[in-house]
């Protein structure tokens, strides 16, 4: 089992930034390919970005390409978001993922590929 714990969120303006932490424990090791995700008020949760366990490959949702930017700490246990240009469409509570992976290029982005979520954090941004 994985416990996946989120943390970062918060209310910000349009235009300003967050980074989004995502600490892992239980039974963890490096070979996890991670994945975030947001779900706003009666809507789908949509797949925003995703990170092989080695670091080297990652994936963006077409809406937030060039303004968010996922990385992780292996020694740390620890995925990143950082939120770059916030829009008011970006309000969402935020989920990290996890799914065992050895192979290290590997990203998910569907999340039925996903075992592991944490519980979320609240991002805000006001107009």
């Amino acid at each position: 089992q994985v416990q996946l714990v989120e943390s970062g969120g918060g209310l910000v303006q349009a235009g300003g930034s967050l980074r989004l932490s995502c600490l892992a424990s239980g039974r963890t090791s490096s070979r996890y390919a991670m994945g975030w995700f947001r779900q706003a008020p009666g809507k789908e949760r949509e797949f925003v970005a995703a990170i092989s366990w080695s670091g080297r490959s990652t994936y963006y949702a077409d809406s937030v390409k060039g303004r968010f930017t996922c990385s992780r700490d292996n020694a740390k246990n620890t995925v990143y978001l950082q939120m770059n240009s916030l829009k008011p469409e970006d309000t969402a509570v935020y989920y990290c993922a996890a799914q065992y992976e050895g192979r290290p290029e590997v990203v998910f982005t569907s999340k039925g590929a996903y075992d592991y979520w944490g519980q979320g954090t609240q991002v805000t941004v006001s107009s």
